[in-house]
């Protein structure tokens, strides 16, 4: 048997000396770390022990010895269990400070580009009550329906109603059409058996707007009295104006299936982003903190410097949020994404805000761009907001052979950034300054800008 400096269930004193990137504390016992949950750098902790690997192992505060004077009070240590907000112990300027640290610390170690000056991270007045967007499990818990949140690492879920970062309507949206479901004796899924009915609830509210989509995500596509179901639910809920029924017959943890019917309403909502408005369906890919994404891309816009001669490609387009923000500032806007729906969605927005200077296709980045590149389509600007894998190595390759003057690089994972930056580096594109944007507070997330030029 191999041996630790600690065992499980063993009780000690210990410091925490840092913080790890997901915001857990880390103390060290003879060089061996332990990572542990609602602990802060310099405090003193009595910690059980609760789990022993090879390379680590994880604690649990049982008191505090000395706190940290950046300790905030958390009104539910449940936000801290399932992950939904594990930075809600840290003060707000500390958190933001944190997120910057991080960035520096990727650049530094991953990108060995210590010289890159990472700027204070952009934060929001009020860092709570954010998310326009909610994606909840609903499960049977003695005997009633319940809605919360998984603990971290299990398939245990949590009884939670105020979840703190969420639009406090959708907090009480999702109560209203639980008690709806559980009126209606609408049997909840079992995850362990494969049995049971409803999945999750999931509710989209514009930020602007405050019209509400409603996707109740079935296992089974028959749903008895589902459109009773959605008009009472636009009864009690009058800001719905989308009542959808997602399929998802699989055996997975994955949230939607692909199989999609209206049960009231329309099959999408509106909302405004930097005064455009844009059509928003149940699959689009929307920033889920409204306010702080017109921080994020206004910082994208003004390191782009656009001139109305300007041909722009928005690269991963999502519904074209970015490209159609600046449509009335250049003369083109060319945008690609894979998802189909996502695509039509990024059309139906240009006729929506009267845009006559925008193109959008289906498929991968890469091969669009080669292809325009052969019809003498040349950028003067590339935007790209990959998802958290960050770029294809192929997609590096495409943007630079386009030979653009400037890469506006939008990213949601500052490791993959990180790596991303060495590649255009070796291709003669170059930054000296990242611009963290704080899109996700109480969480250790975070979002960056940079620009790169040749």
């Amino acid at each position: 048997m191999k041996q630790y400096p600690v065992e499980k269930n063993q009780v000690l004193e210990a410091t925490i000396i840092d913080l790890s990137h997901e915001g857990m504390g880390i103390a060290k016992v003879d060089g061996y770390p332990l990572f542990v949950e609602n602990a802060l750098t310099d405090e003193v902790v009595e910690l059980k022990v609760l789990k022993v690997g090879n390379k680590f192992g994880f604690g649990k505060v049982m008191k505090f010895i000395k706190e940290s004077p950046d300790r905030q009070t958390v009104e539910n240590e449940n936000l801290l269990r399932t992950g939904i907000a594990p930075l809600s112990h840290l003060s707000y300027e500390k958190q933001l400070a944190f997120k910057q640290k991080q960035v520096e610390n990727v650049l530094t170690r991953v990108a060995k580009m210590p010289e890159i000056n990472v700027l204070p991270t952009l934060g929001m007045e009020q860092p709570f009550g954010y998310r326009n967007k909610a994606q909840i499990p609903i499960r049977k818990i003695e005997g009633k329906l319940t809605t919360g949140f998984y603990r971290k690492n299990s398939h245990q879920l949590v009884a939670i109603e105020d979840f703190y970062i969420q639009d406090p309507v959708i907090d009480q949206a999702i109560l209203t059409i639980r008690n709806i479901l559980e009126r209606f004796n609408i049997k909840a899924y079992n995850e362990e058996a494969n049995e049971g009915f409803m999945r999750h609830i999931i509710i989209r509210r514009g930020h602007y707007s405050h019209e509400m989509m409603v996707v109740l995500v079935t296992r089974k596509p028959k749903f008895f009295k589902g459109v009773e179901i959605a008009n009472i639910i636009h009864e009690e809920l009058p800001e719905v104006v989308s009542v959808v029924q997602n399929v998802n017959e699989e055996k997975t943890n994955v949230i939607l299936g692909s199989a999609e019917k209206v049960l009231f309403g329309k099959d999408s909502i509106e909302d405004q982003l930097l005064g455009k408005t844009y059509r928003i369906s149940s699959k689009s890919f929307y920033q889920v903190n409204t306010q702080q994404a017109e921080v994020l891309y206004q910082t994208a816009f003004e390191l782009a410097d656009l001139k109305a001669t300007d041909v722009v490609i928005d690269a991963y387009a999502g519904i074209g949020t970015i490209g159609l923000s600046v449509a009335d500032k250049v003369d083109h806007v060319y945008g690609m994404e894979t998802i189909k729906e996502a695509v039509d969605d990024a059309r139906e927005n240009a006729k929506l805000n009267d845009i006559e200077n925008a193109t959008y296709l289906v498929g991968k980045a890469e091969k669009i761009m080669t292809q325009w590149a052969r019809e003498g389509i040349a950028p003067n600007v590339i935007f790209v907001d990959p998802p958290r894998k960050g770029l294809e190595q192929s997609f590096i390759d495409a943007a630079c052979e386009m030979n653009p003057e400037k890469i506006v690089y939008i990213s949601c994972n500052p490791a993959t950034m990180a790596r991303d930056l060495i590649h255009f580096a070796e291709l003669g594109y170059t930054t000296d300054t990242v611009q963290p944007v704080d899109l996700f507070p109480q969480t250790a997330h975070v979002e960056t800008v940079t620009l790169l030029t040749k």
